[in-house]
């Protein structure tokens, strides 16, 4: 059981949500805190005029709103701005939005009563999720029209996802008996504004990108095992004059995996230790720059998961409402904690660092197909009759075209602000579509990660060198063969693929 509000919310904690090992509850002293600010913000709010309560929003502000008609305007708040298209987002990211901004409203800072925050606790823990579209937020006001639909089915309208099936909210709470929310105050718009879909769809994400780093490094392991590459540019000595922390971690990740390896080379007792008398080497002295330099290119990606993941760890455990209701200084602050800025740029980062994985996987996966490159095996890893069969050249296309569209989807939206709002919305984040844009980059990058690793597995083959692996890469050769057998004749690879970019997406190497 992981208990919100205890204390700050860490990604282990979300991951062990999302995949459903751990169930949550809400700490009893946040409980009271939410009802000491909602008591503080009805009567405080008698005869004051405050943003969102007695006014209408955005540029409207300027009309008052009778008290008789105050509830409507909430309800009128949802439903307006429940006009997301495109598609629905996953389970898994709809479980992270509704987890972060439950763990956002129980920082106990917009006014609510208690039953918004039981209620969402309730819907995660028996895995019904309010449908979100994908397309529609610009990051600014927060996540508006995304999180309208997530208010739009705590009050028992719209769709939700429930056992994988989108049904009537109506129908699903009575099935489950679980009574829709009653707005009584300024829920609507608490639960609207704020940044909770840019970061649910960002917490996904970075532990997913984490996923690629790993099996990135054990890629690079196992193709320099199979090119009998030399150990010392994994070397603690090379890399410790390097101040950079992701570099370093990197090549310890890298011996750790390849420390009892039988494949790689030791430079000293190969070149220096050995009297060289030819003028024209067989072997290279130096591998390509795609296996030698694997710490230095996988090391700054890992570096900006890093700080992504403190920064979005900062506002998962943030208030991002407007206005800020302070029961403690007794006051209202009107601002913007709803703008999406940080978000928007870590997850630019993000996805400009996976693109860069993707393509050192596709420049991996080349060397490997070229002969001329590696000098090991056949043209393609063709394990089949040359000329014949085609071994992987197929899938190579793939990783091609797929790392194309990466590099073209890395382009930053941060900078792409449209005003909109009548000009109240002048400069906004566009936090979502960023965070979109990098699942869809993650995405891609497991397709072209999963069909390096499948070549790899045919070039293992091809050379019987799998027994020579060092213990780690070994496990993953065996458990990547059981989903993915060796071939030599000519067969569709696209269910391969789907079966491999599975296995990758829910499994960690290091677990294999």
């Amino acid at each position: 059981m992981v208990t919100i509000g205890e204390k700050k919310l860490d990604l282990s904690e979300i991951e062990r949500i999302l995949t459903g090992k751990e169930l949550i509850e809400i700490h009893t002293s946040i409980e009271e805190r939410i009802r000491k600010n909602h008591d503080f913000l009805s009567y405080f709010s008698k005869d004051k005029l405050i943003y969102g309560i007695n006014t209408g929003f955005g540029p409207m502000a300027q009309y008052r709103i009778d008290e008789k008609d105050q509830i409507d305007l909430q309800y009128n708040l949802i439903r307006s701005h429940s006009s997301g298209v495109g598609a629905v987002l996953p389970d898994i990211y709809l479980k992270a939005v509704m987890i972060a901004r439950l763990n956002s409203l129980c920082q106990a800072c917009s006014g609510i009563p208690n039953s918004v925050v039981t209620l969402l606790k309730d819907l995660i823990n028996n895995e019904i999720y309010p449908v979100i579209f994908e397309h529609g937020g610009v990051g600014a006001s927060g996540d508006l029209v995304q999180l309208a639909h997530l208010a739009l089915g705590l009050i028992g309208e719209g769709e939700v996802s429930s056992k994988k099936q989108l049904r009537p909210a109506a129908d699903v709470y009575k099935e489950y008996k679980i009574s829709p929310l009653k707005v009584s105050g300024r829920e609507g718009l608490a639960i609207m504004n704020g940044t909770s879909c840019m970061t649910g769809i960002g917490l996904v994400n970075l532990i997913q990108a984490q996923k690629l780093v790993d099996w990135s490094t054990y890629a690079s392991c196992m193709l320099n095992e199979l090119v009998n590459s030399y150990d010392d540019h994994f070397s603690n000595e090379l890399n410790q004059v390097k101040r950079h922390r992701g570099q370093r971690e990197i090549a310890e990740s890298m011996r750790n995996i390849l420390h009892d390896s039988k494949l790689t080379r030791n430079r000293q007792k190969e070149l220096y230790k050995k009297k060289v008398e030819e003028y024209v080497l067989e072997d290279k002295v130096q591998e390509y720059y795609s296996l030698r330099c694997v710490p230095q290119i996988l090391g700054p990606i890992k570096d900006t998961i890093t700080y992504a993941e403190e920064v979005l760890i900062n506002e998962l455990n943030s208030a991002n409402d407007n206005p800020v209701i302070d029961s403690i200084a007794e006051n209202v602050f009107h601002g913007g904690n709803f703008h999406g800025d940080y978000i928007s740029l870590e997850m630019d980062k993000l996805k400009i660092a996976i693109t860069k994985l993707s393509m050192l996987a596709e420049r991996q996966l080349n060397y490997l197909m070229n002969n001329k490159l590696n000098g090991k095996i056949p043209p393609f890893a063709n394990l089949g009759k040359l000329g014949l069969n085609f071994g992987m050249q197929g899938v190579q296309f793939t990783a091609t075209s797929t790392t194309a569209e990466n590099q073209v989807l890395s382009n930053p939206m941060y900078v792409h602000s449209i005003p909109n709002n009548n000009d109240n919305q002048d400069i906004v984040s566009m936090g979502t579509n960023s965070a979109l844009l990098t699942k869809k980059v993650i995405e891609n990058t497991f397709e072209v990660l999963s069909i390096e690793m499948m070549s790899i597995l045919q070039g293992i083959d091809y050379l019987g060198i799998s027994d020579k692996l060092s213990g780690k890469t070994n496990k993953v050769y065996k458990a990547l063969r059981e989903i993915f057998p060796r071939f030599e004749n000519d067969l569709p690879k696209y269910g391969d693929i789907k079966k491999v970019k599975q296995y990758l997406i829910d499994n960690k190497p290091d677990n294999v």
